[in-house]
């Protein structure tokens, strides 16, 4: 049988990774300075993303709880990197948003370097997941973060959000036109994937990729 290609999952994957993602899913810590990190012995996905990009929602739609990642109508408000323990078997992390953020410059850098630490020097950590709202595609701000992952060498995959408020064919064009605009970015992973945190667009799929990227095996 011929291996699924990229973007495709097999349906023994997509059911594996909803039994993983219905296990039990616990707050772990909020860390503000590389000193506070966990240790690195489980695989770790990261999510990163302007503020108000959908982080928490979608985090929270993947593991199927309203209230894991907190939400804020306020943009900037994840000043830490924030850990998730989903069964003992994957970290999901949250990173410090950028754009937007009501805040000084001064502690915009610092917890956006934070973030950037992370990337640096995190062994277990085999993604990041850059969210990109679908209405408005890639912006000048987001070139920045592109520049830093792909300067820390971290393999990252870009999940466009909140495909739900596009018409079908302008999502499919926007998931094309964002492969092309990071198809000679070194660290970029090459599958777009497109998503909607309020209708579950996506999500059965996106799990199936985070399964397979950490390689966890299931009992």
């Amino acid at each position: 049988m011929d291996e699924p290609k990229v973007g495709e999952y097999s349906a023994e994957e997509v059911e594996a990774a909803r039994v993983l993602f219905s296990r039990q899913a616990t707050f772990m810590l909020g860390c503000a300075k590389i000193e506070q990190l966990p240790e690195p012995d489980l695989p770790e996905i990261a999510f990163a993303g302007r503020s108000n990009v959908g982080k928490s929602s979608l985090i929270n739609g993947l593991v199927g709880m309203h209230k894991l990642a907190r939400a804020s109508n306020e943009p900037g408000r994840t000043r830490e990197v924030n850990f998730f323990n989903l069964d003992d078997k994957i970290r999901l992390v949250d990173l410090p948003g950028y754009g937007w953020a009501k805040a000084s410059k001064t502690t915009v850098k610092k917890f956006q370097d934070l973030g950037r630490d992370y990337l640096r020097g995190r062994v277990t950590l085999k993604r990041v997941y850059l969210l990109i709202d679908a209405r408005h595609g890639l912006k000048k701000v987001d070139d920045e973060a592109l520049d830093a992952l792909d300067l820390a060498a971290v393999s990252y995959q870009i999940v466009l959000t909140k495909a739900d408020k596009l018409k079908k064919g302008e999502a499919e064009k926007m998931q094309a036109a964002t492969l092309k605009a990071i198809a000679k970015r070194p660290a970029a992973y090459p599958h777009v994937a497109l998503t909607s945190s309020e209708k579950g667009l996506g999500l059965p799929e996106l799990r199936a990729e985070i399964l397979r990227t950490t390689g966890v095996a299931m009992d």
